[in-house]
């Protein structure tokens, strides 16, 4: 499914051949009609400046595979322009399958990541912050483990964040594993799953903590993962949404649920 073509620097990609695609935690899910490859959402609060730029970042990057994707951009309640200057990058692209939805209030990450996955097509399924953070190459690095395991995660290396982010990363990666009982290097990184897995076992958190929630309820099922090292960006003067006040409380919830269920595991082995 996936083979090398020329890149945009005159080179060509080496050809890679994934592993068979990991079936997703259910019975019966084959049957289910996937319309592409993978599908990228795409959130976005207040981004207009950046918008345009993670768009064309990931178009490059997909420019270097032959899957067949589709790009779904989520409005969140921007009070800018972000809603427009997508619909004009649409407009001038009419070639790329691009949706945009525009949510009419904030609804948060967490929500929006698991109803853009009901409304996307795509066999896999995988997040692109609207800030233009990831790298073309990082990107590109994560594709071509495309069908290598159920969860392709990964992680900063090296991180580039501010001292004190990388603290509060390392402390929360640290408490997840304590409470999750497992050895992972990163839990908020944007990685793939499989579309149907974001549906079935999906957490029901507000805020950034959401991912921990799916991946720990995922190993719990017996999903494979891999890690894989990436290069990032943190944009100079940037003030990160993390640290806002829904989404420090959704923390202590996701949390809670993740402590919960390995207690069940070991008390009920369910």
């Amino acid at each position: 499914m996936i083979a090398g073509v020329p890149g945009g620097d005159g080179g060509t990609k080496t050809p890679v051949t994934p592993a068979p695609a990991p079936r997703p935690l259910a019975l019966g899910v084959d049957s289910i009609p996937y319309g592409c490859d993978i599908s990228f959402f795409v959130p976005a609060l207040n981004e207009e400046e950046l918008i345009v730029p993670s768009l064309e970042t990931l178009i490059a990057a997909l420019a270097r595979f032959r899957y067949r994707y589709e790009i779904i951009v989520v409005d969140d309640g921007s009070t800018d322009t972000t809603a427009a200057r997508v619909e004009q990058f649409i407009a001038r692209h009419p070639g790329e399958p691009i949706r945009l939805i525009s949510n009419p209030v904030n609804r948060g990450l967490g929500r929006n990541y698991v109803d853009a996955s009901f409304v996307a097509t795509g066999r896999y399924y995988k997040l692109i912050c609207g800030d233009n953070a990831e790298p073309q190459a990082s990107i590109e690095t994560l594709l071509q483990h495309l069908g290598e395991a159920d969860i392709i995660m990964p992680y900063m290396d090296p991180d580039p964040r501010h001292w004190k982010r990388r603290y509060l990363s390392v402390l929360f990666t640290k408490i997840v594993n304590l409470v999750g009982g497992n050895r992972l290097r990163y839990y908020n990184g944007t990685g793939i799953h499989l579309r149907y897995n974001v549906m079935r076992w999906h957490s029901d958190t507000y805020g950034f903590a959401y991912n921990a929630e799916i991946i720990t309820r995922l190993l719990n099922e017996g999903a494979t993962y891999i890690e894989v090292p990436i290069k990032t960006v943190e944009a100079a003067g940037r003030v990160s949404r993390a640290f806002s006040f829904l989404n420090i409380l959704s923390v202590p919830h996701s949390l809670l649920q993740i402590a919960l269920r390995r207690l069940r595991r070991i008390l009920f082995k369910i």
